[in-house]
């Protein structure tokens, strides 16, 4: 899908959730005022809100969709991640306006009615919301924008919500029971913790997610299908937005291929990878040795890894024969000691092969 059909699709979902929305503010604060119900109330603002949701969608997609210039040189495409962050903001601040209202209707219940035609609005308002995240989900899955998908799961929190109103109408119809404000109260809760989950994921390609573990073991077999490519590893992927991935990848290859023929490869790999998975990777060169005189020395250095736990992987590994250097990296876990670790690794590969000296670069795995 081009940038364009993308930003089309997220504009038509965002305007049937505002019209969808609008047309359930008003049906809610009616039906709300006329039986004196804080609960219907509640769900009517918070109906507005989801309004207002997809209205901040669509700017933050017309506004994501700008094309780099010299003070962002790499796009705008964090702002959908913005717009979740903003979404999130709103469904938090209606949900504990909503609980200081609801606690206020517990302290001083009034009388609330509901007639039979409360009853039916909200059992459309359910159906409607269970559309609305039908709808909210398809396009944002389709567009793989956050934004949409956070007000599919907001949708389908209010239909359960909504649900809770219905359960307030029976029980004051039937049992004479007022549970009005407490109802109001769940309502507040759960619509909090809607907010703080969508802020959550929200805040993840802003911060700093893990790589997706599929993408990157995907990424690894295309590189492999290349004949000289004998490892691949240190693949980071560096989110600008959904449609600009940067990072970078070291592939091994044998240490007797010439500038050019290592020039021909990465270029290869580069235009295969952004065909193939629409990312743009730089390809970093290690060499492999071509003899095999030095397995002795990587099965050494294996067993040596085996024995600490905090070593998650060994790779890159080099002997240059001339200025007897051996160069390895060490994958290690993020929350250990990197250096002590590899201090203590030397230590004792320089016990085994006194005459060589080690070039140890630390790694990270940064899959999820």
């Amino acid at each position: 899908m081009t940038p364009e059909a993308r930003e089309r699709e997220i504009v038509k979902g965002s305007v049937i959730g505002i019209a969808g929305n609008m047309l359930l503010v008003v049906f809610k604060l009616i039906v709300g005022f006329l039986s004196s119900s804080i609960a219907i109330i509640l769900d009517g603002v918070n109906n507005a809100t989801d309004a207002l949701s997809s209205i901040i969608t669509i700017v933050g997609t017309k506004v994501a969709g700008k094309r780099p210039d010299k003070k962002h040189p790499f796009g705008y495409g964090r702002i959908e991640y913005l717009t979740s962050v903003v979404i999130a903001i709103i469904i938090l601040v209606a949900g504990v306006i909503s609980l200081r209202e609801s606690i206020l209707k517990i302290i001083h219940p009034g009388t609330p009615s509901y007639s039979t035609i409360a009853i039916v609005v909200i059992v459309v308002a359910i159906l409607a919301k269970v559309a609305l995240g039908i709808v909210f989900k398809r396009f944002g899955d389709k567009t793989q924008c956050e934004a949409l998908i956070a007000s599919g799961i907001d949708s389908d929190y209010d239909a359960v919500l909504s649900a809770g109103t219905l359960v307030v109408a029976v029980a004051q119809n039937v049992w004479g029971v007022n549970i009005d404000g407490f109802v109001g109260a769940i309502i507040s809760l759960v619509v909090c913790k809607a907010g703080i989950d969508v802020l959550r994921d929200a805040l993840g390609p802003i911060i700093g997610s893990p790589e997706d573990r599929k993408m990157v073991a995907d990424i690894k077999a295309f590189i492999r299908t290349f004949p000289s490519v004998r490892d691949v590893h240190d693949v980071i992927l560096d989110n600008f937005g959904p449609n600009k991935v940067l990072g970078s990848v070291h592939i091994k290859v044998p240490d007797d291929m010439t500038a050019r023929q290592v020039s021909e490869l990465s270029r290869s790999i580069t235009k295969g990878l952004r065909d193939k998975f629409k990312v743009d990777l730089t390809v970093g060169i290690y060499v492999d040795n071509t003899t095999p005189e030095f397995q002795s020395m990587k099965k050494r250095l294996d067993e040596r890894a085996k024995d600490n736990e905090s070593i998650l992987g060994i790779h890159a590994f080099y002997v240059d024969p001339d200025t007897k250097t051996c160069y390895f990296d060490l994958v290690i876990e993020i929350c250990a000691d990197g250096e002590k670790i590899v201090s203590e690794i030397v230590d004792e590969m320089k016990r085994d092969y006194p005459d060589y000296s080690f070039d140890v670069q630390i790694d990270a795995d940064y899959t999820e």
